[in-house]
């Protein structure tokens, strides 16, 4: 079983993400995992943060000859902008972000102590993790894409720049969605025996825990909604060559919440992002009187990059599927298995 931690504030000294579970004698790739974390800082919209971070990650532990040793492997990613100490308190909370309640929760009157952490800066650590997984996945010919599909309600690229432009000169942000397509996943990943392990479940977790997702669906998704299931259930063939398969993919590659061999799709919508130039009304933590929320740096969009975390995360949820399916201490012991499972289900 696979499972990690993260820790790191966003201007903090560094992230720091443990993976344990990983099989020992997967190659790794440093310039891959921090290709996923440039890919990160990408897209339009983006703020001055990513011009700072260069995000390169460290190898601490797990990792002998740039193959791992089946212990847990310790990820370091330095923070640039480490100025935690430095910057003023946040006493009136932003609209939409943990400010609040997590200062509430906590007993702060500093929301500083709120958002160094609930910050989207968290999800490069879990970048990284991911990365390691899509490593594992890609040797069993398993691949992991996103893209957006829209931005502000726009859907074609020179629309959404122009959405972009307009918010960055009314001083507001946007938000919008964004699809992750896996291939190559195998039938059986996943189970419908306990509602926790459900791979729908597991997945459509992973990707609400990403800063700012508001929903996720599978497949066709709220489209369920409006039709009778003769269209839109996923008609079976058989064929000798091709063994079972499907003509058309409303499931979104998972029944039951277990893999059926058609490719995942997920979607996600992100709301615009908390902070904004144009500050909406909020209550000082102190006094309790009103007054405008705090301005922290920040996006004008980070749909893309949310894209590339959901990757991530999808990738941890589906690594860790796959090894409890297929089991195995070393990878040549989980490929065997899973060459095995194969033959016997073709």
């Amino acid at each position: 079983m696979l499972r990690f931690l993260t820790s790191g504030e966003s201007h903090g000294k560094a992230l720091v993400a443990i993976l344990e579970g990983m099989v020992a004698g997967l190659r790794f790739d440093n310039k891959k995992i921090d290709l996923e974390l440039g890919r990160r800082r990408q897209g339009p919209g983006r703020g001055g943060r990513m011009k700072i971070e260069t995000d390169k990650v460290e190898i601490l532990s797990g990792v002998k000859g740039n193959v791992t040793l089946g212990s847990p492997i310790a990820l370091l990613i330095k923070n640039k902008d480490y100025k935690i100490e430095k910057l003023p308190q946040v006493s009136c909370p932003r609209p939409g972000h943990a400010d609040l309640p997590g200062s509430i929760k906590y007993g702060f009157k500093d929301a500083r102590c709120v958002l160094e952490r609930a910050s989207a800066r968290e999800t490069a650590a879990r970048t990284a993790v991911g990365a390691v997984c899509k490593l594992f996945l890609e040797q069993f010919k398993i691949k992991i894409k996103s893209s957006v599909i829209c931005i502000g309600g726009e859907f074609d690229q020179p629309s959404i720049n122009k959405k972009i432009k307009e918010a960055k000169q009314k001083r507001d942000t946007l938000g919008g969605m964004f699809i992750v397509r896996v291939y190559g996943l195998p039938v059986g990943m996943g189970t419908y025996v306990h509602y926790d392990r459900r791979l729908d479940g597991r997945i459509a977790g992973a990707v609400m825990s990403i800063p700012a997702i508001k929903s996720v669906e599978f497949g066709l998704g709220l489209a369920y909604a409006i039709s009778f299931g003769s269209d839109v259930h996923d008609a079976i063939f058989y064929s000798k060559k091709k063994g079972y398969y499907r003509n058309t993919n409303n499931a979104g590659g998972l029944e039951g919440g277990v893999t059926n061999g058609e490719p995942l799709i997920v979607r996600a919508c992100m709301k615009p992002i908390s902070t904004i130039g144009n500050p909406l009304p909020s209550v000082n933590l102190s006094t309790k009187r009103p007054s405008k929320a705090t301005i922290e740096r920040y996006d004008t969009c980070a749909v893309q990059a949310a894209g590339v975390v959901a990757e991530a995360v999808i990738a941890f949820e589906l690594a860790n599927a796959f090894i409890e399916k297929f089991g195995g201490d070393s990878l040549k012991e989980t490929r065997d298995n899973y060459l095995c499972y194969l033959k016997k289900s073709s």
